[in-house]
């Protein structure tokens, strides 16, 4: 019965020590790719220059990008090397747009080179800087 009950619990901390580390080793073009992503914090500041709604980001597996920037809609392309990231809005509607929060947007997205991804977050970076956070639409 001893035996049975330390199996038992042997199996458990397997199970849960293995659970832990498969977080840790999750790919991140999948988590980037997973989720469209909403914008939640710029340069550090808060959001009170989107007027019209809060910019987007979604990534797709073939390298394609999407996105809004809380005015006008974009679609272009991004290149991944590990956690490097090179993103190309591309091809954009041209709506006027109140404020200037679009074009503060627009110049974070043009100085990205780095990420970091999580369940919950994704943090654009230029090197240690932090550009821009994003979180999962609908969360």
């Amino acid at each position: 019965m001893k035996q049975l009950k330390l199996s038992t619990l042997l199996l458990f901390l397997f199970l849960g020590f293995s659970s832990c580390s498969s977080v840790s080793n999750l790919n991140p073009l999948q988590m980037l790719t997973g989720n469209n992503w909403v914008l939640s914090s710029l340069m550090g500041g808060g959001l009170d220059m989107f007027s019209g709604g809060l910019p987007s980001l979604g990534f797709t597996d073939d390298g394609k990008l999407t996105g809004s920037t809380g005015c006008n809609s974009f679609s272009g392309g991004y290149e991944l090397n590990g956690t490097n990231i090179n993103l190309t809005p591309g091809a954009m509607t041209k709506k006027a747009c109140p404020g200037n929060g679009e074009n503060q947007f627009l110049d974070a997205l043009k100085n990205v080179s780095n990420f970091k991804v999580g369940k919950d977050k994704l943090t654009l970076l230029d090197g240690a800087s932090e550009l821009m956070t994003l979180i999962p639409q609908g969360k």
